[in-house]
């Protein structure tokens, strides 16, 4: 009797869990999308370990998918989102620069998804100036919002949040999430950090004080031969400004031309900090401006700059980190975490002093290279690592296609559902395009083609001038082989690629 009641509980225990997995399989699944702003590849250990660890994000890919070779369509922030809303180019979608309104009536990832049943959500940094549409609650940081008490706009409402800001788009998130999780749902949860001006956390003001980071080794890097860089105005060296990027109070130094409007906004981003938070923000800083007064040469200045550069970045990104592990932990103790497809990437890669440069914008790899990683526990149960060329131009109909929802044929992205499942897809993409427009900084607009091996770029507008690289020989792209006769079939054959991926892609714009 015993044996047969035991094996009857165990046999209705096996059915229900059996269901549950069954159900959970063959359901919609929830969706949670975080995108960081500016947060560089070389900022996670997953990619790379020597600057800085990152447990939670590196959690993603393993227990997932890491993508070691995510790139951009067109490196700056309002377009790279618009990209990941409509699954298009910037020339399609309207949305080229940071300075253009996004047409909210045309079709985006979130419109669809509501379509098919899911709850939708934007929360935090929004930064297409014109309101969101296609969700049911959104909650965002208006412009490019700030990072201590930071007012948001709540459904078309100003309201404003004590605390930091990457824990406040936490909390709203979190709390959304909690209301939600009955249906099937779609979050995008937009962080702030680590743009620029990277104002840390009063918890990890010192975090990385007594840390070293030695410059990267083409931090001098001359230019020769590369008239867009000759040009540009985002070096460590040049542009950053002592008070707005060094957080150094120092009323009596010169204000860099291109940064003008820098010590204004560095005061109103201070005056925001409670009286509390002011005194401890002045106290770690007036130590860093008591080893500024003491620097004697132009090069000790410069490196200084870097430093601290560094250490309120990486401090921004350990405080995302922290985060990122507050939405896995919530999903597990909901038990969400196995029907929940989680992508943490940032909307373009960053400069951390390589080629001299912070900013991003360039289609150099530090700049057009992003980080991706994806953990979907009920169809991704092997993790990996894939070397294809993704976008995030792929990233609304990947999602779509893990949802079971058609993707529509105007997309110009691909889904990575077979990558992600099998590691490789025989019909993938080769090569990848890639167009910039802005002026701003002294940058020059320019497009170009990417494969395995070489990166062809053209730079058009106030100049007209050509770059060719060797990945595989110039992996930190100094030398400029365009001039050299010996690549002529190659430029040609690249040219001819490239002029493919314009017409593919259908852009006429030079």
């Amino acid at each position: 009797m015993h044996s047969r009641l035991l094996f009857f509980i165990i046999f209705i225990l096996a059915s229900v869990i059996g269901s549950a997995q069954q159900n959970e399989h063959t359901g919609k699944p929830n969706i949670i999308l975080i995108v960081s702003d500016d947060h560089a590849y070389q900022a996670i250990s997953a990619y790379q370990k020597n600057l800085i660890q990152t447990p939670n994000i590196d959690r993603i890919g393993a227990e997932g998918v890491v993508m070691d070779h995510a790139y951009v369509t067109n490196s700056v922030c309002s377009a790279s989102r618009a990209v990941i809303l409509t699954g298009k180019y910037s020339h399609i979608n309207g949305l080229r620069d940071n300075g253009t309104f996004f047409n909210g009536a045309q079709q985006t990832l979130p419109k669809i998804l509501k379509q098919y049943g899911y709850k939708t959500a934007i929360i935090g940094k929004w930064h297409l100036w014109s309101d969101p549409t296609g969700f049911d609650y959104w909650n965002i940081l208006p412009a490019q919002g700030h990072y201590y008490n930071p007012p948001f706009v709540k459904m078309g409402r100003d309201t404003a949040y004590s605390g930091y800001v990457t824990d406040v788009i936490t909390d709203l998130s979190l709390d959304w999430i909690g209301k939600n999780k009955k249906d099937p749902f779609c979050l995008l949860l937009f962080h702030k950090a680590p743009h620029r001006n990277c104002m840390p956390p009063l918890k990890y003001l010192d975090r990385f004080e007594h840390r070293q980071f030695p410059l990267p080794a083409n931090f001098y890097d001359d230019y020769k031969d590369r008239e867009g860089l000759q040009r540009q105005q985002i070096t460590v060296a040049r542009d950053l400004d002592i008070r707005y990027d060094s957080k150094i109070p120092c009323d009596s130094c010169p204000v860099t031309k291109v940064n003008e409007w820098a010590p204004a906004e560095y005061k109103r981003e201070i005056d925001r900090l409670t009286p509390a938070e002011r005194q401890q923000w002045d106290a770690h800083y007036q130590k860093a401006y008591e080893a500024f007064r003491k620097l004697k040469t132009r090069d000790e200045v410069v490196r200084f700059q870097f430093q601290r550069y560094m250490e309120d970045y990486l401090s921004c990104v350990k405080s995302v980190d922290d985060n990122v592990g507050r939405v896995l932990d919530y999903l597990k103790e909901q038990q969400l975490d196995r029907n929940t497809i989680v992508i943490y990437m940032s909307d373009q890669g960053f400069y951390l002093g390589e080629h001299g440069l912070y900013d991003k914008r360039f289609m150099y790899e530090e700049s057009f290279r992003t980080p991706m990683l994806i953990r979907y526990p009920a169809a991704l149960r092997k993790p990996r690592r894939i070397s294809s060329f993704v976008m995030n131009l792929d990233i609304a109909p990947t999602l779509l296609d893990l949802a079971g929802i058609p993707v529509p044929a105007d997309m110009q992205g691909m889904s990575m559902k077979k990558l992600l499942e099998t590691g490789k897809d025989p019909g993938w993409r080769k090569s990848m395009y890639y167009h910039y427009y802005e002026r701003s900084f002294g940058l020059t607009p320019h497009y170009g083609i990417r494969t395995k091996r070489y990166k062809l770029l053209h730079f058009y507008g106030p100049i007209n001038s050509w770059e060719l690289y060797d990945l595989k020989k110039d992996p930190h792209e100094m030398k400029n082989l365009y001039h050299n006769r010996h690549f002529a079939a190659r430029i040609s054959g690249l040219k001819k690629s490239m002029e493919q991926l314009r017409a593919r892609y259908r852009d006429e714009d030079r």
